[in-house]
């Protein structure tokens, strides 16, 4: 599949990532293993390269990475290795034990890199798919009334996509996104938000989902997996409806359809990244209807086919504003209809 970002083979089908699943970060028996403290300066100016299997674990990449931005004048010699920055694997899931990288498989969040930086890193650590330049900020729509102006991190080196596994029932989802346009959710154990969409979907899945905030289209896509015959997922931050359309076709070997229509590209969608009045971004033939939308929430209904009883999921920005989203409920229950829950 070729990447929307970079243009190249870096993004796989579901199947294709699922067949990697769990050895992609496990050691061969001649891996090394030196555990690092993170939170003081790396003292001896050296790292191992990778294993001859192509490994090299997590701790040994991060002294590659730290070695470099001293020597460019990024970090300080008496900075500690945590500084480098936060890593991001790709895929990522819920591991017991640090991973042992291979190629291409390490995303890197720094507050302090800089393109010359961020591009000897890419060069120079074959981990490294990409490097991001973070803020003091999430990236996207900061909060629900869509008035202030989106902010995103900045791709400095490379390609910023990776993708998640999320466990169901029926089998793993695999999500991908541009991580520079969207909110750090990396799996967490548990699983939470699926284990709360399988048991609203239940068993059998009931017929209408809706996933009015879908972010990348994480829980609309897990009810489609999990058998529902009709699906909307909505959102008004065109990173996050067009991952969502792109993660149907990631997954479309899981699901009853046959094609994925999508109507606008990344870089036309850009031009309008935030929507109130619902656009439909992308569609699908076949036994499965699954439909996507970018959109103001509030304002789905104006472009939903009659039906009162579908089942919706409410991922909201203030769920810990319990009057707003009691508020907020009501209307939506006024507006569509039907169930309603908050993941």
């Amino acid at each position: 599949m070729k990447c929307p970002v970079c243009g190249t083979d870096c993004v796989r089908s579901a199947t294709e990532i699922l067949a990697t699943l769990p050895t992609i970060f496990l050691p061969c028996p001649e891996c090394s293993l030196r555990v690092l403290d993170k939170r003081a300066p790396l003292l001896s100016r050296e790292y191992a390269p990778p294993c001859s299997c192509g490994k090299r674990f997590i701790d040994e990449v991060f002294a590659h990475l730290y070695i470099i931005m001293v020597e460019e004048g990024d970090l300080l010699a008496s900075d500690p290795l945590i500084a480098v920055g936060t890593p991001l694997v790709h895929p990522g899931f819920v591991m017991d034990r640090p991973p042992f990288l291979p190629a291409n498989s390490l995303l890197l969040l720094s507050r302090c890199v800089t393109k010359k930086t961020a591009q000897r890193l890419v060069d120079e650590v074959p981990e490294l798919k990409g490097v991001v330049k973070t803020g003091d900020f999430t990236p996207g729509i900061a909060s629900p009334d869509l008035q202030s102006v989106p902010r995103v991190y900045e791709l400095m080196a490379g390609c910023d996509v990776r993708a998640d596994v999320f466990p169901l029932r029926t089998g793993p989802l695999v999500i991908y996104k541009q991580q520079s346009r969207i909110h750090i959710e990396f799996p967490r154990p548990g699983y939470p938000k699926i284990r709360s969409v399988e048991q609203h979907v239940g068993k059998p899945p009931v017929n209408y989902f809706i996933d009015a905030c879908s972010g990348v289209g994480t829980l609309g896509l897990a009810a489609a997996c999990l058998g529902v015959a009709r699906v909307v997922m909505n959102d008004a931050w065109y990173a996050s409806a067009f991952w969502s359309a792109f993660n149907l076709e990631v997954n479309r070997a899981y699901l009853e359809i046959d094609r994925v229509k999508i109507y606008e590209q990344l870089e036309d969608m850009e031009k309008h990244p935030v929507t109130r009045d619902p656009i439909k971004i992308a569609e699908t033939t076949g036994a499965q209807s699954i439909e996507i939308y970018q959109g103001d929430f509030r304002l789905l209904h104006t472009v939903l086919s009659p039906d009162k009883s579908p089942l919706t999921a409410l991922d909201l920005f203030n769920k810990s504003d319990l009057p707003a989203t009691e508020k907020i409920r009501r209307e939506w229950q006024k507006n569509v209809g039907g169930e309603v829950f908050i993941p």
